[in-house]
């Protein structure tokens, strides 16, 4: 069996970045991605558009060329995709991995499909895949999303969006001017200071002029397959009738893997514990990159703020191997 030099968990634009550093570094490498070239960007909702300007959502100097001043989701999708094409990078797709171990200073890595070794590992799975659950009862009835994809499915429906983050305030001004009845439930005195300076006085202004309702304060208590039932500021416990209940809610890293691939976390958010100048984890030779380094915090690490982990890491494994000789 070939040992690799790096295996790279992950084929979003980070897990690109560090392929194509360790091409250029004539570094064997192969990614492996559950799903499709830069999954998670695939099933943003369809027409997201990004907070950055298209320059830094670059990776290794390659233009990203957008025709409006903050790229979409489709915009991302052909010039990430196209990159793993035009460059001929070695990714698996559709294959998840299971397990990851080290013996004797060499990785073992066990897939749905098969198994690999390689001297490096570097994980860069993002926060997509497990979502933020509200462990209420009736959160698993059909009625309820925690992905939301456009807003056609909700045309004159009765819809609760729970959460004020981005995602939950496109999905609630999406739905809204798609005809739905929408009322958020925001457990916070106000929208999140996260969302795009150019899409929150959008949202302010619909909850001011009452077009879509927001209960600030309060907490979904319950889901039924005709109600919601949540606790508003005063602590009194309302009904509302429902078709819908989107709970962007957030998202996490897949804690479990990250733990049984022996990586300490610490603290309440479960922080990784890595490097910060070479992105190596407690483990030699195991390394992160991308959002999944926040642990809970989601919000600390983007593409844009990320992409120098690829550099880092290939930079420590060529130095540890060039040390050797």
């Amino acid at each position: 069996m070939e040992i690799l030099d790096i295996l790279i968990i992950g084929g979003g634009p980070i897990g690109l970045n560090c392929a194509l550093e360790a091409q250029k570094n004539n570094l064997t490498h192969l990614i492996i991605e559950k799903g499709t070239i830069v999954n998670s960007l695939y099933n943003y909702p369809l027409y997201m558009r990004f907070f950055s300007t298209a320059e830094k959502l670059e990776i290794d100097g390659i233009p990203f060329i957008s025709t409006a001043p903050k790229p979409g989701r489709q915009e991302a999708l052909e010039y990430y995709q196209g990159i793993a094409r035009h460059r001929e990078l070695n990714i698996n797709l559709y294959e998840r991995v299971l397990k990851v171990s080290k013996s004797g200073g060499i990785f073992d890595i066990e897939t749905s499909k098969s198994t690999y070794q390689a001297k490096n590992v570097v994980i860069s799975t993002g926060f997509y895949d497990i979502p933020n659950v509200m462990n209420i009862p009736g959160e698993n009835l059909p009625k309820v999303r925690h992905y939301y994809t456009e807003p056609y499915p909700y045309a004159k429906q009765k819809v609760v969006v729970v959460g004020s983050s981005n995602s939950a305030v496109d999905a609630a001004l999406e739905t809204y001017r798609k005809g739905a009845d929408v009322t958020m439930i925001i457990r916070h005195s106000e929208v999140s200071k996260n969302v795009k300076y150019w899409v929150k006085p959008d949202i302010e202004n619909r909850i001011a002029e009452g077009s879509i309702k927001a209960y600030f304060n309060s907490e979904i208590a319950e889901i039924t397959e005709n109600t919601v039932i949540f606790k508003d500021e005063n602590g009194q416990i309302k009904e509302i009738e429902n078709d819908f209940v989107l709970a962007l809610t957030g998202y996490l890293p897949d804690f479990d893997f990250l733990k049984n691939s022996g990586i300490e976390l610490q603290g309440d958010c479960l922080n990784p514990l890595y490097h910060p100048e070479t992105m190596e984890t407690n483990v030699p030779n195991l390394y992160l990159a991308g959002v999944v380094c926040g642990g809970k915090d989601t919000h600390l690490w983007f593409i844009e703020n990320s992409r120098i982990h690829a550099e880092m890491i290939v930079r420590n494994i060529v130095l540890e191997r060039e040390s050797r000789f």
